[in-house]
C-alpha cells in the first residue's frame, strides 16, 4: 500500500517546484523530501520530477496525475477535519490568487486582522495566471481577488470593492504642472496601459477576465467625441510594472485610485483626476460555490469581504 505522506510530498513539491520550498511547507529537510520523492519514483516506475535551471519541473506522469492526487488529498482533508473553524488555534494555509492591487491594497489590512483573529495561520497570496481557475478547482487556490467579469454557475462571484480611477505622471511630468488637466493634455504623452489579466474573451470554462484597468471604455468615449486619439506607447501585465515606466519617463498611465495615492505618497509621482465622467470599476472575490460548505473557508470569505468593506 502506498504512503499517504509520500503524496503529500508530491502534492506539495507539484505546487512549489523546489524541494527547499516544498521541505518548509512540510516541516521535512531536504533530505526528507529527496527521499520521500525517491521512494514514490520507486513505487510509480516514474522520474515524476526533473532538475532544470528553474526549478524541479514534473515529468508528463506528475502533471497527469497531480490534478486527481490534490483532489483525494483535499477530500481527505475536508473528510477528517474538525466540523467547526477555530481561527484562534488553526494552522491552516489560505491561498489567494490576485494582482498588484490586491497586493498593495487588501493584503496589508487582511495580513493585520488575521494577525489578530489568526495568529498561527498562513496567507499565500499566488499570482493571478493564465492557469488560475485550474488551480481554484483543484483546490490549490481558495479565492482569487480580481476582475473577472462572468464566470460559471459553479463558482461564486461577488463583488467585494468597487474601485475608480485615476492618472499617474511623474512628479516633474509637464502634466504634473498644470492647475486643470484636459484631455488633449492627457492625449499630448503617450500611455502605458496594462494589458495582462486577460482579453474580455471567454474561455473553455466560460470565465470572462477583464483585460486592463481600463474604465469601461468611457475614456475612449470622451475622445471619441472630442475627434481625438491617444498614443499608446507600451503595454505592460500588471500595475507595478505600469508604475515603473512612468516614473521613469514622459508616459501617464490610467491605475486604481487607491493605488495611485499610495504611489503618489513618496512624493515622485502625481495623482491626476480624469478630466471626464467614468464608472467605478468592481472588484470581485471569486471562489467555488461547493467549498462555502467547508467552515474555513466560510471564515475568510467573510473576513475578506469585512476588510473590503473597510478600505
Amino acid at each position: 500500500m502506498l504512503d499517504l505522506n509520500l503524496l503529500r510530498v508530491f502534492d506539495v513539491m507539484l505546487e512549489e517546484r523546489s524541494v527547499t520550498r516544498a521541505g518548509a511547507r512540510l516541516g521535512l529537510t531536504q533530505s526528507a523530501v529527496s527521499h520521500a520523492l525517491n521512494r514514490l519514483r520507486y513505487a510509480l516506475s516514474d522520474e515524476l520530477f526533473a532538475r532544470g535551471p528553474n526549478g524541479m519541473h514534473p515529468t508528463p506522469r506528475a502533471l497527469e496525475m497531480g490534478p486527481q492526487v490534490h483532489a483525494a488529498l483535499m477530500q481527505l482533508q475536508t473528510a477528517i477535519a474538525p466540523a467547526d473553524f477555530l481561527p484562534a488555534t488553526s494552522e491552516r494555509r489560505f491561498v489567494v490568487a490576485s494582482g498588484s492591487y490586491a497586493c498593495a491594497v487588501l493584503a496589508p489590512p487582511l495580513v493585520s486582522r488575521l494577525a489578530e483573529l489568526a495568529p498561527l495561520t498562513e496567507l499565500a497570496i499566488g499570482q493571478y495566471a493564465g492557469d488560475v481557475f485550474d488551480r481554484l478547482d483543484a483546490h490549490r487556490v481558495d479565492f482569487i481577488v480580481g476582475g473577472v467579469v462572468t464566470a460559471p454557475p459553479r463558482f461564486v462571484r461577488e463583488v467585494i470593492a468597487s474601485e475608480r480611477l485615476a492618472w499617474l505622471v511623474r512628479a516633474d511630468h509637464p502634466l504634473a504642472q498644470l492647475d486643470k488637466v484636459e484631455l488633449e493634455d492627457l492625449v499630448s504623452v503617450p500611455h502605458v496601459v496594462i494589458s495582462g489579466a486577460g482579453d474580455d474573451q471567454p474561455d473553455r470554462r466560460g470565465v470572462v477576465i477583464r483585460a486592463s484597468w481600463e474604465d469601461a471604455g468611457a475614456f475612449e468615449t470622451a475622445l471619441a467625441a472630442r475627434g481625438l486619439n491617444r498614443r499608446v506607447g507600451v503595454s505592460v501585465p500588471d500595475s507595478y510594472s505600469a508604475i515603473a515606466v512612468v516614473a521613469r519617463s514622459e508616459m501617464a498611465t490610467l491605475i486604481p485610485r487607491r493605488l495611485a495615492q499610495l504611489s503618489s505618497e513618496s512624493g515622485r509621482l502625481k495623482l491626476i483626476e480624469p478630466p471626464y465622467t467614468a464608472p467605478a470599476v468592481d472588484i470581485g472575490l471569486i471562489y467555488l460555490r461547493e467549498r462555502l460548505a467547508e467552515p474555513a473557508i466560510a471564515w475568510m470569505r467573510d473576513l475578506i469581504r469585512t476588510v473590503a468593506g473597510t478600505i
